[in-house]
């Protein structure tokens, strides 16, 4: 498999693929989180436009999507229970990742790549969420809080990067 970034040409697959991750959360208990109408595909075109939108591919297409930059995100402004690791660095985000469920391990496969670019990255999830919580935490994102998104509602907030966590 490998990683590039994603070209408007792709963007039908691309919400195909949010599709089949919006059925999975549904079925798995998180029918709230990404619901049937997230991520627009108004956000995904300016995810492509920003050059932040990313697909997994191999021989048989896309595996997976996911958004990646290293920036600041205006949601992880706001910390509550708990703190960021590191803050007084550079940190990747990753957001909106999704599998096509063809192949096992591409979210770890995506996860791992974004590391290497930073390792110092911060991604949130949904409290029902289990399968992301896994994949984060088995691929060393620790919580670290809670953050809340645009629409206002709570996301358990990872980061990882070798260090210790600041003090309090």
């Amino acid at each position: 498999m490998k990683i590039r970034q994603a070209g408007m040409e792709q963007l039908d697959e691309i919400m195909g693929i949010y599709g089949i991750a919006q059925k999975f959360m549904a079925e798995n208990g998180n029918p709230g989180q990404w619901g049937t109408n997230y991520p627009s595909r108004e956000r995904i075109q300016t995810d492509i436009e920003k050059g932040q939108c990313y697909v997994a591919e191999d021989e048989d297409g896309i595996q997976g999507v996911f958004v990646f930059f290293i920036g600041t995100e205006p949601n992880y402004e706001i910390i509550e229970q708990g703190d960021w690791i590191r803050k007084d660095r550079p940190y990747g985000v990753l957001h909106r990742i999704a599998s096509a469920g063809r192949k096992k391990g591409v979210a770890s496969f995506c996860i791992q790549w974004c590391l290497e670019k930073s390792p110092n990255m911060r991604g949130d999830t949904h409290e029902k969420n289990h399968v992301m919580q896994h994949v984060l935490e088995k691929n060393g994102l620790i919580r670290c809080g809670i953050i809340h998104v645009e629409d206002g509602t709570a996301r358990i907030a990872y980061q990882t990067e070798k260090g210790e966590r600041e003090e309090q």
